[in-house]
């Protein structure tokens, strides 16, 4: 993933005390660069990098207390909470589990466009697009569709991974996602008919009804909770025997909670609730992994449905 963000204090001190720190906490000396981070912080009160470098060494330090200070700190800094304090803190079990920050992905997937498909490719052995395609194409088959889509949306499209997989499918590819600069690197790609910098809910939102017959999203929906409203959206999108497919993390249970990784992961029974109450019928769910951390798969699921 890309470097820690880093939003100056415009205090020239504050912010070597900062460099300063970080380079401790890399040579794995915690407790120096925690020391060096609350003297940032005690120079400029505002220095929102600061506090949340701050609150993630005292996470790793075992001060869960001190570490929640620090998160909420960092959060009242930025009004756009860029850092993702939000997301430390629901994973330190300090605030219910509820949607990501826009500002956060925003910012986390602008800083990593430049190197998204080398690091996500090689590094994570991913492969969410050739996973989206296999179930696809078996789900076309036992429906007996078209072999060719006439319309496809890619929901949080990044760099046009999924676009390049599918250009032999599809006839016309719509993309959407919320950070320019993967938008600006699926532009240069030169398969979509058009680009939309917003959410997936709005971008899906500004979709007539049944106006697409395909629509996909590869290891998209692991930054929403909740897919309920998602998923109607993309229901009402859909054209009669149009179909869904996305690719989810999942875990051994119900429900939806925020994975190690700082990713939803969403349990089947949520998945076939959420799909039958948007009025989609699930074709296929089935287990698969699309990366790789720490040298283990990570468990997920691939999923198409069709309108009911």
């Amino acid at each position: 993933m890309p470097a820690a963000l880093f939003l100056s204090s415009g205090n020239l001190i504050a912010d070597r005390r900062y460099d300063f720190g970080r380079d401790l906490q890399l040579r794995g000396d915690l407790a120096a660069a925690a020391d060096l981070m609350a003297q940032a912080v005690e120079l400029e009160p505002g220095f929102a990098s600061a506090w949340f470098a701050l609150g993630d060494l005292r996470e790793q330090l075992g001060q869960r207390d001190d570490a929640i200070a620090a998160f909420l700190r960092a959060r009242d800094c930025d009004a756009e909470d860029r850092h993702g304090a939000k997301v430390r803190l629901m994973r330190l079990g300090a605030e219910d589990l509820s949607t990501m920050p826009p500002g956060y992905v925003r910012a986390l997937f602008d800083q990593y466009a430049p190197r998204f498909d080398k690091v996500l490719v090689n590094d994570l052995d991913y492969r969410g697009p050739e996973v989206l395609l296999k179930a696809v194409l078996a789900a076309r088959h036992a429906a007996k569709l078209p072999s060719l889509f006439k319309r496809a949306i890619d929901l949080g499209c990044g760099t046009g991974l999924v676009a390049r997989e599918f250009a032999s499918l599809v006839n016309e590819f719509v993309g959407i996602d919320l950070s320019s600069g993967m938008i600006e690197r699926a532009r240069a790609a030169g398969l979509y008919v058009r680009l939309d910098v917003t959410d997936m809910q709005q971008g899906l939102s500004a979709e007539s009804d049944a106006s697409a017959d395909l629509i996909v999203a590869a290891d998209a929906f692991v930054y929403v909770p909740e897919l309920d409203a998602l998923l109607r959206e993309a229901a009402r999108v859909l054209q009669p025997q149009g179909l869904l497919a996305f690719t989810v993390e999942t875990h051994g249970g119900d429900g939806v909670i925020l994975g190690e990784g700082l990713r939803y992961a969403h349990g089947e029974a949520y998945l076939r609730r959420a799909l039958a109450d948007a009025g989609l019928n699930s074709s296929a769910i089935t287990a698969v992994s699309t990366r790789i951390e720490a040298g283990e798969d990570v468990p997920g699921l691939v999923v198409t449905a069709s309108r009911a």
